[in-house]
């Protein structure tokens, strides 16, 4: 995890990675639980006999699961000291370029695009990678767009 003293810090960052996440699971049982929270039962997701037989050889996760792992990645991947609380803004561009399946492992790079004064902090705009572990294309890619205040 990298470490920012200040949240001004993460202006000479622009155009850098500032962190990279741990890996995380996604299992069939969180696959499921997120269905059930959304309503999203479609078989690709919750039935992993006709999943078997389907495009993907197995159960996949829900993009919007996949998405949702956004800020569980970067609580790992970088920390500004100064910075009291976040808020998601919102999100610029989002593709899922891999599928998910069952039982894989993924993990966000985080890249640093825009960095604009706020009041009371700034407005921070950073490209997610998420890396599908042992798969060429990545999972997500996603500019995500979150407001830090010191």
């Amino acid at each position: 995890m990298k470490h920012f003293a200040h949240l001004e810090d993460l202006r000479a960052e622009i155009g850098r990675e500032v962190g990279v996440s741990d890996w995380i699971a996604v299992e069939q049982p969180r696959i499921t639980q997120f269905a059930q929270a959304t309503g999203d039962h479609q078989w690709i997701h919750v039935d992993p006999a006709r999943a078997a037989a389907g495009p993907f050889g197995a159960t996949v996760a829900h993009g919007f699961l996949t998405l949702s792992l956004l800020p569980a990645m970067a609580d790992t991947a970088f920390a500004i000291d100064d910075v009291r609380m976040g808020v998601n803004y919102g999100l610029n561009r989002v593709r899922f370029p891999h599928p998910v399946r069952a039982g894989s492992r993924l993990r966000g790079r985080f890249r640093l695009l825009a960095f604009e004064p706020i009041d009371g902090g700034a407005q921070l705009t950073v490209e997610v990678t998420m890396e599908l572990e042992g798969a060429e294309k990545p999972a997500c890619v996603a500019e995500s767009v979150s407001r830090r205040y010191t």
